[in-house]
Parts: C-alpha cells; structure tokens; sequence
C-alpha cells in the first residue's frame, strides 16, 4: 500500500472510507439486518397514535381570513363593523384589507385570491350594499350568513335589512394551499423525526462493542481518530439508507396497490422530486448530527447501563428540538423559525418544513452548508474528547513511573 502522507498513515478520508466500507459490509450482511428491517413497524404505530399532537400547528394554517378588496372607504367600514362585531359575537372570520380599487375600476378577485399574501380563504368585493365573496364553495357557503351581518353593521342604522351576498365559486384559494402544505410539512417532519431516533442508535451500540473488543484500539493505532469517527458514522449512514429503501418501495408499493384508500397529500411548494431529494439530505445531516452525538457517548461509555444512563438525557433533548421545529413551523418568517433553522439539532427538521411551504431553494444551500461545517466540528471535538479521556485512560507514564522503577530495582 503506497502512502497518503508524508509519515505513511492514510488521509483522513482515505482511512474513513477504509472504516466505512468495513463497518458497511459488515452490518448489512449480518444475521440481525433482516430484523433491523422490522424496526420501523413499532414507532408507524406510535405516530399514528400520536397524529393530534399538531393540533395547534393546523389551527394556525387554517385561520377564517376573509381579505377585503372595496375602495379605502367602505373597507375600513367593513373592518370596523367586523370589530365592533367580535366584541359580541364569536366565529366572525377576520377581515384584512388586501387591496382598494378606485370607483368604477376593474378588479379580478379570483386572482387575488390567488396572489394575496394575507392567506385568505376568500375575497369580500363589491360594495356593503352588494356584497361578493370570492372563494371555494365550502367556505363561501359557511360565510355569507356572517359576511351579510358585517356589511349590515357597516351600513349603520339606515340598513332595513340584511344585504344579500353574492358569490363566485373558485377551485381553491391560498388559504386552502397553504393549509395543505402544512400538513404536508407536519407529515414529513415527524417521518424524518422517527427514522433519526430510530436509526442514529446503531452508531453508538456498535462503538461499544468494539470498545469491549478492543478492536478500536487497534484502530486509533492505525488511523487518525476523526477517520475513525468519521467512518463509522458513514458506514451506518449508509445502512439505514439501504434500510430506508427497503421500506420506501413497501411502502411505495402498497400505496399504488391500495388506489385511493390513502388520501394523499398536498405538493409541497419545491415539488414532489426535489422535496423527496431534499428529505434524504436533510436526514443524513440530521443522522450525522445525532449519530455524532452518540459516537461522543458512546466512546464515554463502557458498559450497555452506562449507555443508556448517557444516551436517555439526548434522546429527550431530541425530543424536545422535534417540539420546537414543529412549532416553529407555523411561523414562517419569524424569529422563531429562524432560531429553529440556525439550531443545528433542529434545523433539519426546520428547512424540510420550510421546502413544503416556500418554494426558493437558495436557503437550502446555506442551511446544508451550515449544517454540514457542525458536523465536522462536532466529529472533531467528540474525537478529541475520546482521545483525551479514553485513550489515555492507561497507567501514567512519566517521572513518578521512574521513581517507581527506580526503587525497585537492586542496590
């Protein structure tokens, strides 16, 4: 074997790619891979169990906005009848203004409806005399009752009667888009939640092992310590993206021979390929991340208890980071989400969200820039960390080593 550097050892990727392809082999022509095939089945259960927990999440999608679009006059009065309104009354829809055409001008409320950034459900024109809403049927149905006691309000104590409101009948409307997504959005965050916490494990077990071994002494002997790291963490990287692809197409499968039986979700704004693309990345990094969090515990480690005993505190932190993701999700823009995405720990979870509901890509490439320099330096400290605390854990070598030696050697 020739050499990769100047003292004989091999680079650093070189020798990760030794231990990754030996770790890789290894594992997925092993007896127990076919059980590790059977994992998924208990937390699919356990998420099915546990679909209400984003309750809150969908309420916020799926806010009764109507957006108002009369001249500056008559919607500030619709505004404030609907406010004086709520004072008394409850499940009046919201009133927002989103745009004031002149008298006399034209205005297309189905395109507005489209484009509003208000994420309204319908658009409220015409006059409070005359009244249109503009929406799907559902929802206009549910909201020409309110709708005419707002413009009846608005139109003060001369109105004799209730005005009658017309309506426009659309296919969809924003509001019903973006309430999609975001259940598209839910829906793949806690998939990419569960196969982490299912997956990341085996890469701590299995540094155990060799520790009770003594193979990974060997190993730091041969090899610098972050290829070690390093390898290990791209080996079962590896084996739970074969996993992954063994469950993807039973699962592919039986969605195609089940026809209809399972509703489908909304396409998500990047669209079906590049978010599916996007789901694989976003969880290797999220693997790596964790996975090096457990190689750090699991080179602490030294007995199955004590892995446990280290390993339960990070498996509720993770937890917790899959709360704060989820919540974070419905508030697009704001700091809450920007914290979720600059997290490391979260910030998978944060930007496959943000690929449901936004379709610019070039955040994508900041976030996996991002997330990718955290792995590298977590890899480097949790290697520093075993080096120190581990592989010097042996008897002391120096002068009190020799003073020993020295006194008890003969006169």
């Amino acid at each position: 074997m020739s050499p990769n550097s100047p003292t004989g050892r091999l680079s650093v990727f070189a020798a990760a790619l030794v231990v990754a392809r030996r770790d890789f082999v290894a594992v997925l022509f092993s007896r127990s891979f076919f059980f590790f095939l059977l994992g998924p089945l208990f937390p699919v259960i356990v998420g099915g169990m546990a679909g209400g927990i984003g309750a809150s999440v969908r309420e916020q999608g799926d806010r009764a906005v109507v957006g108002v679009a009369m001249t500056k006059a008559d919607a500030a009065r619709m505004v404030a009848a609907q406010r004086h309104l709520s004072k008394r009354l409850s499940g009046l829809p919201e009133l927002v203004v989103v745009a004031t055409p002149r008298p006399g001008d034209a205005f297309n409320a189905h395109n507005a409806l489209i484009e509003n950034r208000a994420n309204a459900g319908a658009i409220l024109s015409g006059t409070p005399q005359a009244p249109v809403l503009t929406g799907p049927q559902a929802r206009v149905a549910g909201w020409r009752g309110p709708v005419s006691l707002i413009a009846a309000e608005a139109l003060g104590d001369g109105a004799k009667s209730y005005p009658k409101v017309g309506t426009a009948a659309v296919a969809t409307s924003r509001a019903d888009q973006s309430h999609g997504r975001i259940l598209t959005a839910q829906a793949g965050q806690t998939l990419l939640f569960l196969l982490t916490m299912l997956l990341a494990g085996m890469v701590m077990s299995n540094l155990v092992e060799e520790k009770a071994n003594k193979i990974i002494e060997v190993l730091a002997a041969a090899i610098p310590m972050e290829a070690l790291f390093l390898g290990k963490l791209f080996a079962m990287l590896g084996v739970s993206l074969v996993g992954i692809a063994t469950w993807g197409a039973i699962g592919g499968s039986w969605v195609l021979l089940s026809g209809k039986a399972i509703p489908l979700l909304a396409t998500p704004a990047v669209g079906w390929p590049l978010f599916l693309s996007l789901g694989v990345i976003y969880f290797s990094m999220a693997y790596l991340i964790l996975g090096s969090m457990f190689l750090t515990i699991g080179g602490m480690a030294t007995t199955v208890r004590d892995v446990q005993t280290l390993s339960m505190p990070v498996t509720m932190l993770q937890l917790l980071v899959f709360f704060f993701a989820s919540f974070a999700m419905a508030q697009q823009g704001q700091p809450i989400e920007l914290a979720a995405i600059a997290i490391p720990f979260s910030s998978p979870f944060a930007m496959l969200a943000r690929a449901a509901q936004d379709e610019r890509l070039w955040i994508h490439g900041a976030a996996l820039a991002w997330q990718a320099l955290c792995v590298v330096l977590f890899v480097r400290a949790g290697a520093s960390l075993f080096r120190s605390r581990v592989m010097k854990s042996g008897p002391a070598r120096g002068k009190s080593r020799g003073w020993f030696a020295r006194q008890a050697q003969p006169a």
